[in-house]
């Protein structure tokens, strides 16, 4: 799982927003793992646009076509105990665009890793109040070019991140809300100077910071998990893309996106669950108007000396 593995998750450029982020036990759940019990797995994730936001102005781009992005990512979350979780992910990513002379790109992104620690779980009125603060950051495994977008696997940026998590659950039913803020180190470009709405004669790009606020709700049990999950990205700052330019890593990248995801734990295999879901990007600033979707298989593992059944 990406998230944030994103982020790397947020991950690759807003502009190549995956179809979500990777799932299981994540950075973005309220779900957490046993003392000594490692969730393993892997996700499928696509996504495709041919639309976008130029600053505000939705447009196509005969020189683009449709733009693809295909990611692999691989995650594991461990339970150091009950109330205290590590998750880390990486991705490998595909790019592609169906016309013009751009070529795509491919490689293994970012390393990711989370802290999640539940810090309160009481009752409340019929239903249960679970608190989560989380800690992140990443770090780029591979040399990939970020200053290639909208085709670049990612932005090169390294990041640390903090999160704020509420769950509330009544019955079988839930809400988890989130907020999230993303410090973005500055990156160095191959060119020896840059135009954005200034002239900068310095390899240098100041990368804005990042605010991200998800929601997720529906109907959770032991077996399954159905929701809803509407997410809201933006930069602190930025700038919007030139008319008939490419866009820049520094450049202003909002989104607001819907979506949905499933998840069910098999009852012939203890611990082995499926999960998938889609997404749609309904408004944005130099963004794609993506769709997509992922799928993804998940394993626990037991390494407590005493097996505990659920």
């Amino acid at each position: 799982m990406l998230n944030s593995i994103l982020k790397k998750l947020l991950l690759p450029a807003v502009l190549l927003l995956p179809a979500s982020l990777l799932r299981a036990q994540t950075d973005l759940d309220a779900i957490m793992m046993t003392k000594k019990n490692l969730c393993i797995g892997g996700s499928y994730m696509y996504s495709s646009w041919d639309h976008y936001w130029e600053g505000t102005f939705k447009r196509n781009n005969q020189n683009l076509g449709t733009v693809t992005t295909k990611m692999i990512g691989l995650m594991g979350t461990y339970g150091i105990n009950r109330k205290l979780n590590i998750i880390v992910g990486a991705p490998y990513v595909v790019t592609n665009a169906t016309k013009g002379t751009l070529h795509g790109q491919k490689g293994i992104q970012d390393l990711s890793a989370w802290v999640k620690w539940m810090a309160v779980e009481q009752n409340m009125g019929k239903g249960v109040l679970s608190v989560y603060v989380l800690g992140g950051g990443s770090i780029p495994l591979t040399n990939y070019i970020a200053d290639y977008l909208p085709l670049a696997i990612g932005l090169q940026s390294k990041t640390l991140s903090g999160r704020l998590l509420v769950d509330y659950q009544q019955s079988k039913f839930f809400a988890t809300l989130s907020g999230t803020y993303t410090w973005r180190s500055n990156i160095n470009v191959d060119e020896p100077s840059y135009y954005t709405t200034a002239m900068h004669n310095t390899n240098e790009v100041q990368m804005p910071n990042m605010t991200m606020f998800n929601l997720r709700t529906g109907y959770r049990s032991d077996g399954i998990i159905l929701e809803a999950v509407p997410t809201q990205m933006n930069t602190m700052g930025g700038f919007d893309i030139r008319k008939n330019y490419m866009p820049f890593p520094s450049a202003k990248m909002n989104a607001t996106m819907v979506g949905a995801h499933g998840k069910y734990n098999f009852t012939f295999a203890q611990g082995l669950s499926l999960e998938g879901g889609g997404s749609y990007t309904v408004a944005g600033r130099n963004v794609g108007q993506s769709t997509g979707f992922d799928i993804g298989v998940f394993y626990i593992l037991d390494f407590s000396s005493k097996k505990k059944s659920k």
